[in-house]
């Protein structure tokens, strides 16, 4: 793998230099950052003459005397109260990209993280016998771009599907089963994800009026729960069935997202039952929890009711069922001790982050988290329909996730079709390429919103070519390779002997931010600084080619060359981070 030092890394440690070779004691940061008024500005000469009692001006112009310029900086000049800005060199950019575009590991000379470790990330948690609805959308989404960047940039990733596959709901499903054998034995294997919801949904409904209507049913269906909690294998091998029935459908969604579930990374609540009786003894032995009205409790003097009074996080309540701080908990110490984490991240709902505050707090406490093991909440904030409120159909539920995915599909198809016959699709491309814009559609406008933000769902918007949108992005992609295709000949090739035009400058300094962008994305859990980076370059390269004819006939073959690179590079870093995004490209669009 070949890593690529950033202008961004060049220009700070030559300004570095510069700034110990004219104060020798100083161990100043030249505070380096991008600006409007020159390819960078560095701030970082004011804290320092302060520090110094130096005249920050001629501090500055002192600093710039020490300054190498030449290879890659061009000119620096003091500016204001004593900001130095920095031009780059066309050469320097030029040859910086240049390395980028010979990585031939899909790179593009992104460097790993300094200091890798091991994340596990939970994320991607529907219920067992429980259709997915738009709720599921963020958890997964976001997920499974996090994991993206985390593992492109070096980290150990253990992912978990903390699924819903435990509670008292089951006595009456399992009951239903055993009164009713057969209903999901499977002559043919090849049950579609559709099929198996429909099985399960078709038993839920039949469950719920036999328990609701029959006492001796719901005896029987509240004897069942005590059996599958005491681990009796006749009812172990019923509860198995909807489990097994139920990731078929969930597989099926997940194809349909185009995201990798894997079956041994579903670790649900039933994965730490095992567990369960001894971190509430280790807790309670430790003090860290306390008996309180039957109920194992761990009590916070920050975390009250409106009646002033404490809010206990209950791990074991006063009937002996354990609650769900107990299996979370559980969790914590089998990723700590196990699965050998340093970091912990839950990409949970937002309403959920009292409770994940009082169970990390209780794993602190307990000693299970401290300064080497970090635990964090990556919370979501809800998808709103066009009228701001919680999406939901016209009868007032929530919307299935998978509905919602085909009529995204179904949208952007259209607007595939109708643009096909000009760019010569044909309808298996058609097919493919509605696929990858509805989903991009769905998965850009949910990561380029902050996660902790609240959203409008509107699909017209999502499949529009104009806007922040993954088809605008997609488009631009496929811009560049119908250029390729027309270049005949002429082939991409960096020459840094030339001078670069305004346009060509902008949009190399951007190609250059790429790693800067990724490594701070995955660093902040953050996926929608990284979508607003390829926005920027996408509107960036439409700039470009407003002002730079890139096949021109009037152009030397040198120019075109070297157009032809930095479209080229431009398209490769549109493929790369949309795919950390999970996101494809289609070729012609």
């Amino acid at each position: 793998m070949t890593s690529v030092t950033s202008l961004t890394d060049l220009v700070h440690q030559r300004l570095a230099n510069a700034l110990t070779a004219t104060l020798p004691e100083a161990d100043a940061d030249p505070l380096l950052r991008r600006s409007d008024r020159a390819d960078f500005q560095a701030n970082g000469i004011l804290a320092l003459a302060k520090k110094a009692k130096a005249n920050p001006r001629e501090l500055a112009t002192q600093v710039v005397a020490n300054v190498t310029t030449g290879d890659v900086i061009k000119d620096i000049e003091v500016s204001g109260p004593g900001f130095l800005n920095v031009t780059i060199t066309d050469r320097a950019i030029t040859e910086t990209l240049a390395a980028r575009y010979a990585d031939d590991t899909a790179r593009l000379g992104v460097p790993l993280a300094p200091h890798p470790g091991t994340t596990v990330i939970d994320y991607a948690q529907p219920n067992v016998a429980k259709e997915m609805h738009v709720g599921h959308l963020r958890s997964a989404v976001i997920g499974d771009a996090v994991v993206q960047l985390l593992e492109f940039t070096g980290e150990s990733v253990v992912r978990r599907h903390h699924i819903g596959d435990w509670g008292t709901q089951f006595g009456m499903l399992i009951q239903y089963l055993d009164e009713h054998p057969g209903e999901l034995d499977h002559a043919d294997a090849d049950v579609t994800g559709e099929e198996a919801m429909s099985n399960l949904d078709r038993l839920y409904k039949a469950a719920r009026k036999l328990f609701d209507s029959d006492e001796e049913f719901k005896t029987r269906a509240r004897r069942r729960v005590v059996d599958l909690q005491a681990g009796d294998p006749q009812t172990l091998a019923a509860w198995q069935k909807f489990v097994d029935e139920s990731k078929i459908y969930f597989f099926s969604v997940f194809e349909k997202l185009d995201m990798e579930i894997r079956d041994a990374d579903i670790v649900g609540e039933s994965g730490y039952n095992d567990m369960l009786d001894e971190t509430c003894r280790l807790l309670e032995e430790s003090g860290v929890a306390e008996i309180s009205d039957g109920a194992l409790c761990v009590f916070f003097d920050d975390i009250k009711g409106p009646d002033g009074n404490r809010v206990p996080l209950i791990v074991r309540k006063s009937d002996g069922g354990y609650g769900y701080a107990a299996t979370d908990l559980s969790a914590i110490r089998d990723r700590v001790f196990n699965l050998k984490a340093n970091s912990l991240l839950y990409v949970v709902d937002v309403r959920q982050s009292l409770h994940f505050k009082m169970v990390f707090e209780t794993a602190r406490r307990a000693g299970w988290l401290n300064d080497d093991v970090t635990a964090y909440q990556l919370a979501f904030g809800t998808i709103l329909g066009k009228d701001g409120k919680p999406f939901k159909t016209r009868e007032g539920v929530s919307v299935k996730l998978e509905d919602l995915l085909d009529e995204a599909v179904q949208r952007a198809t259209a607007v595939v079709r109708d643009k096909a016959e000009k760019v010569g699709l044909t309808e298996q491309e058609i097919i493919a390429n509605g696929r990858y814009v509805g989903i991009g559609a769905v998965k850009y406008a949910d990561l380029s919103t902050s996660a902790v933000r609240d959203y409008k769902f509107d699909l017209d918007q999502m499949v529009s070519l104009n806007g922040d949108t993954a088809v605008y992005l997609q488009y631009a992609y496929a811009r560049i390779q119908s250029i390729l295709r027309k270049a005949g000949e002429s082939r991409p090739q960096a020459h840094p002997e030339l001078e670069l035009a305004p346009a060509e400058r902008a949009l190399g300094l951007h190609l250059d931010q790429f790693s800067e962008v990724v490594a701070e994305a995955a660093k902040e859990y953050a996926p929608h600084k990284l979508t607003a980076y390829l926005y920027q370059l996408a509107s960036t390269l439409t700039t470009f080619y407003d002002q730079c004819h890139v096949l021109s006939p009037d152009n030397a073959p040198e120019v075109v060359e070297n157009r032809l690179f930095l479209v080229d590079l431009t398209a490769r870093t549109l493929q790369r981070g949309m795919a950390l995004l999970g996101i494809r490209t289609p070729e012609k669009l």
